[in-house]
């Protein structure tokens, strides 16, 4: 039997009436299970005695679990803002595919559950962290990196360098430079392979290089990535996560590498990653005659 959560939060990136929906339902899980619960500002309509809205620091360091009610994109929040800092995140999927986010809205109340009883399985992913050179911020992502020049069919030039090593040089729409997490995500789209959570490895992945020859290339997550921008490359963005921007300019140095913090990821009994890439990505479906 695992730990069991005492103070458990509910997070979410929007006031929409079906995530306060799924949300009061949560609350009335947590509330038989006599679950403390906290709450970000979204929720500020169902304040009550048994659900209190905290700050984000409150969150951090007294919630034992945050339960994330939305798609993808709500679980790359609060992983890089919550999961980032030692709280374990659950999902309560309301989006498309949903790879992070592992709970059906029709089964939330048996599968939450399970988990508050201590019937779960958990994992670890690692968060990347990129930096320019010169500047001491650094950001963070949980599924990619990406550099490309903010505009359609305009190229950027670069060098690559891996531990110091000069790789090639290239013109391309951009680079993708993801995790093992990521592999289900933009990496995919554009015909990176899918690696599984328990290979710890990055992928790297031209975005329509010009060249004849150019295939992914999947290396160790130690590894020191720099991408050099070239003198062509003259108006470049760096995306995380398909979150956040920061602009760059030519001859600038992006230096990637893996950080040391991690995600701890929560999932239901019975969660397989084949059966999810299975029911998401359509393995296995046969074409269907009129």
């Amino acid at each position: 039997m695992k730990n069991r959560f005492l103070t458990v939060a509910l997070y979410a990136t929007s006031k929409s009436e079906r995530i306060l929906s799924i949300a009061k339902q949560c609350k009335e899980v947590l509330v038989s299970k006599k679950i403390k619960i906290f709450a970000n500002e979204n929720f500020l309509q169902l304040k009550s005695k048994n659900l209190l809205i905290k700050t984000d620091q409150e969150i951090i360091k007294d919630a034992d679990l945050l339960l994330a009610i939305g798609g993808d994109g709500t679980m790359l929040n609060c992983s890089r803002e919550y999961g980032s800092e030692g709280i374990p995140i659950l999902g309560i999927n309301l989006g498309n595919l949903g790879f992070l986010a592992d709970i059906n809205p029709d089964d939330l109340t048996s599968s939450l559950l399970e988990v508050l009883e201590g019937k779960y399985s958990a994992d670890s992913r690692f968060f990347i962290e990129a930096s320019i050179t010169g500047s001491k911020k650094k950001y963070l992502a949980l599924n990619e990196a990406v550099i490309h020049s903010g505009a359609i069919a305009q190229m950027i030039d670069f060098d690559l360098f891996i531990d110091n090593t000069f790789v090639f040089s290239q013109k391309a729409d951009g680079l993708i430079i993801s995790t093992n997490t990521g592999s289900t995500a933009y990496s995919l789209s554009g015909g990176g392979p899918i690696i599984h959570p328990e290979l710890d490895a990055l992928c790297i992945l031209s975005i329509f290089p010009h060249s004849l020859s150019s295939s992914p290339l999947v290396l160790s997550p130690r590894s020191q990535i720099k991408v050099v921008l070239n003198q062509n490359s003259k108006r470049c963005k760096l995306s995380l996560d398909s979150g956040e921007t920061v602009s760059l300019k030519k001859n600038d140095i992006i230096n990637i590498q893996q950080s040391k913090k991690f995600l701890r990821l929560i999932h239901p009994m019975g969660h397989s990653f084949y059966e999810a890439c299975r029911n998401k990505l359509g393995w296995g479906i046969g074409i269907v005659k009129n």
